[in-house]
């Protein structure tokens, strides 16, 4: 008896309905599972809220604010109703400064983690795949930049890039965080691709390259995405503490150029507390957003790691307690 005949047998019944009115697992029923997935994990949850109010003040502020480096004659105000975050030695709106920082900051943690993972599944993903003298080569590659201590690496690129532009910035970052990304890849791969499901592929005669993106990268989405993650925390970093060096460009506001201006007028000996905190909240707060996405996408995707959070059960009125079986 066929699939057909089956449905024909037990009727419309059979079959449940689909939430979006069509095939089975659409486009309305995955958003619901994605939805059910964020209210799972409250960690989730949050790093999202924040990560949204991040981004919602990167597109959005700048639209708002007037020109970051317009001189006043309020010279080191306190916040007050004029001036929200308060203004620095030479009269400029340290709120305007963070709102058009916050897209420059964004825009360089994601371009360089985004081009780092990038690598980092070519040369892991592709070395562990290929195997012999393409793995070799790339091995060798991978453990050569991560013998290399990182931060004096950066120092010294962006020493030669002083004041460029900001895709330098991206490039310098990119391409001094992407070994230990690779490495880890490299190593997933060479485990997967002695599964079965990757054999019978290749017993089919499927091509390489779909074998990569269908068998093997998406088994690998997870440790990706975390990386991924962390690779945007890390640049982020990377950038506030080369402009705090003095090793970037100062026409460009960022939260590290916001700190290294704070620095040199020290402001923090004078009191001037309003010109150095929000920058440095700034940064703490999105990097305890992405950690929180991290370890909530965990929750969700393994729930060993769930936390289990047992709720109060209410006793019911019939049901006898311990006293009274005794005394039964």
């Amino acid at each position: 008896m066929t699939t057909a005949d089956i449905t024909s047998a037990a009727g419309p019944a059979a079959l449940p309905p689909s939430p979006s009115g069509g095939p089975s697992g659409g486009l309305s029923a995955r958003a619901t599972a994605a939805w059910r997935a964020v209210r799972r994990s409250r960690r989730l949850s949050v790093g999202l809220a924040l990560i949204g109010l991040f981004v919602l003040l990167a597109v959005v502020g700048p639209l708002f604010a007037d020109d970051p480096n317009g001189f006043s004659l309020d010279l080191s105000q306190p916040p007050s109703g004029s001036h929200w975050l308060g203004t620095t030695q030479t009269g400029q709106d340290v709120f305007d400064q963070l709102m058009v920082s916050t897209r420059l900051s964004l825009t360089i943690g994601a371009g360089a983690a985004l081009l780092a993972t990038v690598i980092s599944v070519v040369i892991g993903i592709g070395g562990g795949f290929l195997g012999g003298w393409s793995d070799e080569t790339l091995s060798l590659l991978s453990n050569v930049f991560l013998v290399i201590p990182g931060l004096p690496l950066v120092i010294v690129i962006s020493s030669y890039s002083k004041g460029g532009s900001l895709t330098a910035t991206i490039l310098v970052i990119a391409i001094t965080s992407w070994a230990a990304s690779a490495r880890v890849l490299r190593a997933q791969t060479l485990s997967l691709r002695t599964r079965d499901y990757v054999l019978a592929a290749r017993l089919y005669g499927e091509k390489r390259w779909r074998i990569v993106l269908v068998e093997i990268l998406p088994n690998e989405a997870a440790i990706i995405v975390s990386q991924f993650i962390f690779a945007v925390i890390f640049a982020i970093l990377t950038q506030a503490g080369l402009a705090f060096l003095g090793l970037q460009n100062p026409a460009d506001l960022t939260w590290g150029n916001m700190l290294y201006f704070a620095q040199n007028a020290e402001a923090l000996s004078s009191g001037t507390w309003w010109w150095f905190v929000p920058p440095g909240l700034c940064i703490a707060v999105f990097g305890a957003a992405m950690s929180l996405i991290s370890f909530g996408l965990d929750e969700v995707l393994d729930p060993r790691l769930r936390v289990y959070r047992p709720g109060k059960q209410k006793r019911s009125k019939q049901q006898p307690t311990q006293g009274e079986e005794a005394a039964r």
